[in-house]
């Protein structure tokens, strides 16, 4: 947030803050009051974020406050070729830091060979983005002293995700902008507890520092065998290859894509275990031969004092609550009453892990303190109360955590844009501001104007290209399922050539097509076809 208070300049690419990051909305809001641009880059041109009522400022609680100063609508799955072409612009104009990336980055003349040799034809039908758009981001981005580049899960839900994160990071690497107060890169992240489990190392393979971390504090020799992420875990469910889930928190059933696949999956485990604050869709439409779900207290609801992360990277201190309800207990209760009897089961006689200490939250940070890098500080935070930031993930020098301490810049090639037919539109899903991640509150899309999700989202000359009218029933049907009475519904702010469904119901369209390099599933881009179904019923939802 420091940072963004110096920036004259906001890439916010692939997402829609307005929904659910007001925070961030605040500090746009003073970046605009004190002159700064915000680059808006979204299929959608959404509402929330031309015009937004920050509810902590009276001023713009009352009348608004404008936060896009402009608005670039490339195709879905047009964000690389986009990227490349300002890149390319940049370097054409003189605007690169030549001196710069040449002292700090490596690879530097691999990328300006490659983005010499890419035509501007190439680059505008990749991404749907004509050349006047271009010269406008780049004249922008070359008059400016500090940027920061934004970016949510509209660029790393395709199957090139990674290679999307790169070439925003080229692009600011291109001019500097890494490595230096009041610029650099922002990935806009979820809530607390998805940054909490990645920061402290849950994944299919722990990080060498965690790894050895681990042995060290408690003692013991850990398996080397890489594990499993979310899709791998479902995948070896559906073959019998795993017996058991014991899943905490979330909705493994509703977060990922091709529902019935999911649901089939598990319902062939022996057991699933749900360890839940609330009742969701998994726990009626993904149950095993054996369904167990255990409420637990809630964050606020905990007897000790708990930290969170918020999406800035800091970790705050947070006092205990009092529970609603009798019966629920202490997460980490349950996870180390279960630790403990499982290794009484197996007939050893003692643990090398005390797990009944680790029933105390202190001790948990301070185990967090001693085995993650980045987190030394959560040692100390039950006296000093302080928040602090992570260490390790602000870089207000040039230096990287590379072997030779210099930013990597990347190439790629340009994936060609899936192409609509006469019933056929690229698609990706969406939510809505009443929603947290699986979780609907109301039907109503209040930003954009949506009365229900049972829509289709559709620019009107796509309707009027299939034939079709605002308010008829169509079906619609994605490579891993369909969805009927599906209610086409005409949509001026989305792109020509493409549309929207809401996440997580339009999960069963999408199949379990995956980016190799993060294994994140493929939410955007994906080809869809629309035929109408009842044409009799003939009402707006917007």
């Amino acid at each position: 947030l420091e940072d963004l208070e110096h920036a004259d300049l906001v890439f916010l690419i692939g997402g829609n803050p307005a929904s659910n990051h007001p925070r961030l909305m605040g500090s746009l809001m003073q970046l605009r009051r004190r002159g700064g641009r915000v680059i808006v880059i979204n299929p959608i041109r959404e509402p929330g974020l031309e015009r937004f009522h920050v509810p902590s400022d009276p001023l713009s609680l009352l009348f608004g406050s404008d936060i896009a100063s402009q608005f670039v609508q490339p195709h879905i799955g047009g964000d690389l070729a986009l990227l490349y072409g300002v890149a390319k612009r940049i370097v054409e104009i003189g605007a690169h830091d030549e001196e710069f990336l040449n002292q700090f980055c490596n690879e530097w003349d691999i990328l300006k060979i490659r983005l010499s040799e890419l035509s501007w034809n190439t680059l505008l039908e990749g991404s749907g983005v004509s050349m006047e758009e271009v010269n406008s981001i780049a004249e922008a981005y070359s008059s400016s002293k500090k940027t920061i580049f934004a970016w949510t899960m509209g660029i790393t839900h395709h199957k090139n995700g990674v290679e999307n994160v790169q070439a925003i990071a080229n692009l600011a690497l291109l001019r500097g902008m890494v490595g230096s107060p009041g610029c650099g890169l922002m990935p806009i992240r979820g809530h607390s507890n998805v940054q909490g489990v990645g920061s402290v190392g849950v994944t299919p393979r722990l990080k060498d520092a965690v790894f050895a971390n681990l042995e060290h504090r408690f003692g013991v020799k850990l398996p080397t065998k890489v594990g499993k992420d979310t899709m791998a875990c479902v995948e070896a469910a559906a073959t019998g290859d795993l017996t058991t889930g014991f899943c905490l928190g979330g909705n493994l059933y509703g977060s990922n894509p091709d529902l019935n696949f999911v649901a089939d999956a598990i319902g062939k485990l022996d057991q699933v275990v749900y360890v839940s604050t609330t009742l969701n869709t998994g726990h009626v439409r993904a149950l095993a031969r054996d369904t167990i779900i255990l409420p637990v207290l809630a964050r606020d609801e905990e007897p000790q004092p708990t930290t969170q992360e918020s999406m800035f990277n800091f970790v705050r201190y947070s006092d205990g609550g009092h529970a609603r309800h009798v019966g629920p207990r202490r997460e980490i209760d349950v996870i180390a009453s279960i630790a403990s009897r499982t290794f009484s089961m197996l007939g050893k006689s003692e643990s090398p892990i005390d797990w009944s200490s680790l029933t105390d939250n202190q001790t948990i940070r301070e185990t967090i303190a001693d085995v993650v890098p980045g987190f030394e500080a959560m040692g100390t935070i039950d006296e000093s109360k302080a928040e602090f930031q992570i260490g390790g993930r602000t870089f207000h020098e040039p230096v990287f955590p590379t072997p030779d301490g210099k930013a990597n810049l990347h190439v790629h090639e340009i994936p060609g844009l899936r192409q609509e037919s006469e019933d056929s539109i690229r698609l990706m899903t969406i939510r809505s501001e009443g929603q947290f991640n699986t979780v609907v509150y109301e039907d109503e899309d209040l930003y954009r104007g949506v009365r229900s999700r049972d829509v289709i989202l559709m620019h009107p000359t796509d309707l009027t290209r299939m034939s079709l009218r605002d308010g008829d029933r169509v079906t619609v049907s994605g490579p891993a399922g369909r969805m009927t009475r599906i209610r086409s519904t005409a949509f001026d702010l989305i792109k020509p050539g493409n549309a929207a469904m809401y996440f997580p119901e339009a999960n069963v369209l999408v199949d379990r097509t995956v980016d190799p390099r993060s294994r994140t599933p493929v939410f955007k881009n994906i080809r869809v076809t629309v035929v109408r179904t009842d044409s009799h019923m003939h009402s707006s939802s917007v």
